[in-house]
């Protein structure tokens, strides 16, 4: 043949349908996507405290269980207390000099940051309230100009006197040129 193979596509009609159930599990699996727009920043709070709260329960019941040990009521493991060992092992010690200076360094250096945030939020709302009032007044007044012109009306010129009227403006005209 020795032609080039051309492709061509065609437009056909068609509907896509679902049924009640596949709609409901679309809905479903769409419910747990997150909007990449929103800021996650409230959930990691949630799963934090969630996590301090959970560690705050485990601490009490090895305190209860120690506790509970040294009065003779319950026989010691030494399993349990090896593992609460490693634990406390694996904590860091943070009574160390550098590590709280630069601990109260960090610190001072968000609240910085966050007391600089607000007051650029307050002085953005100051200006946009300055801006907002000058807009306003400059639509008042445009607006009662606008009614005052629309309170006067024109006077009819006659055909009679247009002379007249173009001589008092020419009297209007030096007066103006006189004002300083």
């Amino acid at each position: 043949d020795g032609k080039a193979i051309k492709r061509t596509f065609k437009h056909i009609r068609s509907t896509i349908g679902a049924y009640e159930a596949e709609e409901v599990g679309v809905e479903h699996l769409l419910r747990d996507i997150n909007d990449p727009s929103v800021s996650s920043l409230a959930g990691h709070v949630k799963h934090k405290m969630t996590a301090l709260a959970g560690l705050k329960e485990r601490l009490e019941e090895m305190k209860t269980y120690l506790e509970n040990v040294v009065a003779g009521r319950l026989p010691p493991n030494h399993q349990i207390i090896y593992n609460m060992q490693t634990i406390f092992n694996l904590l860091p010690n943070l009574n160390v000099d550098s590590l709280v200076r630069s601990m109260f360094v960090k610190t001072n250096d968000m609240h910085f940051v966050i007391y600089l945030s607000s007051l650029i939020r307050c002085t953005i709302a100051l200006h946009n309230l300055v801006n907002n009032k000058i807009k306003y007044k400059e639509q008042e007044e445009l607006g009662f100009a606008d009614k005052k012109d629309a309170a006067a009306p024109a006077p009819a010129a006659t055909p009679a006197a247009p002379s007249a009227a173009a001589g008092g403006d020419k009297a209007k005209d030096k007066k103006d040129s006189k004002a300083p």
